[in-house]
């Protein structure tokens, strides 16, 4: 098998010949721009020999229409989708193209795409959308339709016509105390499935990122049922073993394995202490369809020899 085909193998519920493994991290300044960008996301992933990319949306944002400014929670009914000719979809698929183009289908490429419910509090505030939220839920679930139906648009064109094997949504708002879980399923769930759905549509793989952002913890029973094609969590924040994750989201594909942040192995660890635990984790989920990764994403500032490292021992177990 070569990177591509394990990589899809893990996603149809089989397990590969050998493990894929896979990490990543933000870009800044001029790598989150035009061509820069594409050719740093290549450099990292032939650094570090990982097994598919996540292609990083940094400098790629969502907008509210000029001019559109949610004051009050009736305000959302106003807000229409902006469609597929919005910088937000149309650099993403550039980029996304370009990408594509240079791997020449050498690796499963997947867009990171933020849940609808998450841009609308990245652009309006997330006590203001809270507030609102609670006044006037109709109103403001009218405004995020509209942005889901440009976030649907996005996750369709990314796979149509930017050429990516899928997509990696992140999911965040179900950190517990947030919603009631009825709460969550009936307002957000919704724009979420939109999302999903979309690239499922257009032919495409998900990989549901449930984000323990900020280190608080989520209520994962919010997103277990996903229509997803692996799942990727935080185990060291939500406290969610791989081995348990296996019943929990009833046999479906994994992603993970490291902690993400300052204070973990793969960020301070020796070469040896991070290549047995590379290696433990391949040892104990033989046979199951699973990848190698983090929590989320790796600090830019750590020392990409601890990557590489990490990836050696994966492919060497």
């Amino acid at each position: 098998m070569n990177k591509r085909e394990r990589v899809l193998q893990v996603l149809s519920g089989k397990a590969a010949d050998c493990t894929p493994v896979s990490f990543w991290f933000h870009f800044s300044g001029e790598n989150t721009k035009g061509q820069a960008c594409v050719d740093a996301h290549l450099a990292y992933y032939r650094r570090c020999g990982l097994d598919y990319i996540k292609i990083m949306s940094d400098g790629i944002d969502y907008h509210l229409p000029a001019g559109f400014e949610p004051k009050t929670a009736a305000d959302w009914k106003k807000l229409k989708p902006q469609g597929r000719g919005s910088s937000y979809i149309e650099d993403a698929v550039w980029r996304c193209k370009r990408l594509n183009e240079e791997l020449q289908g050498e690796c499963c490429t997947f867009y990171n795409i933020f849940a609808p419910f998450s841009l609308m509090r990245q652009v309006a505030g997330d006590e203001t959308v809270m507030q609102q939220l609670r006044e006037d839920p109709e109103s403001v679930l009218e405004g995020l339709e509209a942005i889901a139906t440009d976030c649907a648009t996005l996750c369709r064109a990314v796979v149509e016509e930017g050429g990516c094997t899928g997509i990696y949504l992140s999911l965040q708002g179900g950190e517990l105390g947030r919603f009631t879980y009825d709460e969550y399923r009936s307002m957000i769930m919704p724009s979420d499935l939109m999302a999903l759905n979309a690239a499922k549509a257009a032919g495409g793989q998900n990989i549901c990122h449930l984000c323990g952002w900020a280190g608080d913890r989520n209520d994962l029973n919010l997103w277990k049922d996903y229509p997803a094609d692996a799942f990727n969590w935080a185990i060291f924040i939500d406290l969610l073993s791989i081995q348990d994750a296996k019943t929990f989201f009833g046999g479906k594909p994994l992603i993970g394995g490291f902690d993400n942040r300052k204070t973990s192995l793969i960020y301070n660890g020796t070469k040896e202490e991070i290549q047995a635990f590379a290696k433990k984790l391949v040892e104990e989920n033989k046979g199951y369809p699973y990848i190698v990764g983090a929590d989320c994403t790796v600090p830019n500032t750590i020392d990409l020899d601890h990557l590489t490292w990490a990836v050696e021992a994966v492919h060497g177990a």
